[in-house]
């Protein structure tokens, strides 16, 4: 292959002083790092500039420098949908058609330049086009490219649930059969959600051991830096950039323009206003009488709730979720586990999976010294509360059962149970509870917007009740009282409620 006589960063500006423009910097900042990529046959690397950087323009400009030097590169572009992939494609066209150093690339034939993929004049017969447009959900099996451009494939439309962004996920990891051996791919674009295919971190909740581009040599140019100036000045100005600020909100401003992983939508329900923990429970006896700390923290009550469900949520039913809620001696909240519990194998008939469930709670009250458990008999909860006492007996459990009918609206109690709490950054979550889909679950949460909230309501219902304070468990005679931790603790006799949290 013939070795390029011009460096990128000089291809990018002789384009650009044709075009009678200026080269900003960070333009030549990105030409230099893709060179590099490409010299070092990097695997993948990521290229992430705010919104309006003219990062795209830089990439197509980079794909021409490519076909100058290596007319026989095969280049895949994929974008979030064909149109969108289609533009780079043109936009390539266009830079080989007028480029003082790509005079002889255009093929004679018409077919060969067609608006979506073209064939560059180059030494070697190939079933693959020079360059070829995609979108992220089109065909591309049988397909083999040298260099793959993922331009923008995470957007709103891609990524705004949990589905969408594991189908985008999943279409981008059959990448590595398309991708030839020292071939190269580019992600280009800006993060459109918290769990973003970009993030650097991984995210434990969404199950994540590492992140999606794990390895991959990245750049980011955000539009102000670390010492508060614009990467663009020309450009963007401070009064452009208040402008910005001001009319595209916090959560907008930092995705697309400083490049941090958050949702683009405001959530009603923000986790960063939570405050996190670490400390495990610890029990003892003072004097003869159970004490329940939380580190130095004396807790005084406990609530627990469980929105049971025997369906799988990776199939689209719900999740059987418990929560457990201690408040302390100061009328602060601790919310010290949301687990999602899971039935035995979907072959077994309900009536066994419903006891594997009741084990788990079971265990889960024996091992927190929990007095008693709400459970919300909506649905399948309507048998269970027996079930549960029946398994609390054998295990010998003394917790009580308290059967609840929830009548309100979930997206009303959720707001209700959890609005007070966060404005006064009142409540605080074990750091496991941050490992959990709870947490996700709370930044995609929006009213009526039909994602999951299993760990929501179960959380919300703990907060709901958590003022009913409740004696001590009822349990076999002989075994330990659940309760006698908490003081004032008496004996009681649990009872059906119909009151609405």
């Amino acid at each position: 292959m013939t070795e390029p006589r011009l460096s990128f960063s000089e291809f990018l500006w002789i384009w650009n002083h044709v075009q009678e423009r200026d080269t900003p910097a960070h333009h030549l900042r990105m030409a230099r790092w893709l060179e590099r990529r490409w010299a070092e046959r990097d695997r993948g690397c990521l290229l992430m500039a705010f919104r309006g950087s003219g990062k795209s323009t830089v990439v197509g400009l980079f794909c021409a420098w490519l076909l100058a030097g290596w007319p026989d590169t095969r280049i895949l572009v994929l974008a979030a949908e064909h149109a969108l992939a289609t533009r780079m494609v043109r936009n390539v066209k266009r830079i080989l058609e007028r480029h003082p150093a790509t005079p002889d690339l255009k093929p004679p034939r018409a077919d060969q330049w067609a608006a979506d993929q073209f064939t560059v004049v180059r030494p070697t017969e190939s079933r693959d086009p020079s360059m070829v447009a995609r979108g992220v959900t089109g065909n591309i099996t049988g397909s083999r490219a040298d260099v793959i451009i993922c331009d923008d494939v995470e957007v709103p439309n891609t990524a705004d649930t949990v589905i969408k962004r594991a189908h985008l996920r999943a279409r981008l990891s059959e990448l590595d059969y398309v991708l030839t051996p020292g071939g190269v791919q580019v992600y280009v674009g800006t993060p459109h959600a918290h769990h973003s295919i970009y993030a650097a971190e991984a995210r434990p909740e969404a199950g994540e051991t590492r992140p999606f581009l794990h390895g991959f040599p990245r750049l980011e140019i955000p539009l102000l830096g670390a010492d508060g100036k614009s990467a663009w000045p020309d450009k963007f100005t401070a009064a452009t950039i208040a402008q910005i600020r001001r009319h595209q909100g916090p959560n907008k401003f930092a995705s697309q323009m400083q490049l941090r992983p958050v949702n683009i939508a405001d959530s009603r329900l923000d986790p960063d206003r939570l405050r996190v923990y670490d400390d495990d429970l610890s029990y003892s006896e003072v004097r003869g009488r159970p004490v329940l700390r939380l580190g130095e923290r004396r807790l005084v009550s406990a609530a627990c709730w469980w929105d049971p469900a025997l369906g799988d949520p990776a199939k689209g039913g719900d999740g059987s979720v418990l929560a457990v809620l201690f408040t302390a001696e100061d009328g602060t909240y601790w919310l010290h586990r949301v687990a999602y519990l899971t039935a035995s194998s979907g072959e077994d008939a309900p009536d066994d999976a419903a006891s594997a469930l009741c084990r788990q709670v079971a265990a889960i009250l024996e091992e927190m010294h929990l007095p008693a458990v709400t459970v919300e008999t909506n649905g399948i909860g309507r048998f269970l509360p027996g079930l549960l006492r029946k398994v609390l007996r054998e295990q010998g459990v003394a917790a009580a059962v308290v059967e609840h009918v929830s009548t309100r609206a979930k997206d009303r109690r959720i707001v209700d149970a959890f609005d007070p709490v966060l404005a006064e950054r009142a409540l605080w979550a074990h750091r496991s509870v941050w490992d959990t889909p709870f947490i996700s679950e709370m930044r995609e949460w929006r009213p009526l917007g039909g994602g999951r909230d299993d760990g929501l309501d179960a959380v919300a219902g703990c907060l709901a009740s958590e003022p009913v304070r409740l004696g001590r468990g009822v349990g076999p005679r002989g075994v330990s009282r659940a309760g006698d931790w908490r003081p004032g603790a008496g004996p009681f006799d649990a009872a059906e409620t119909d009151w609405s949290p």
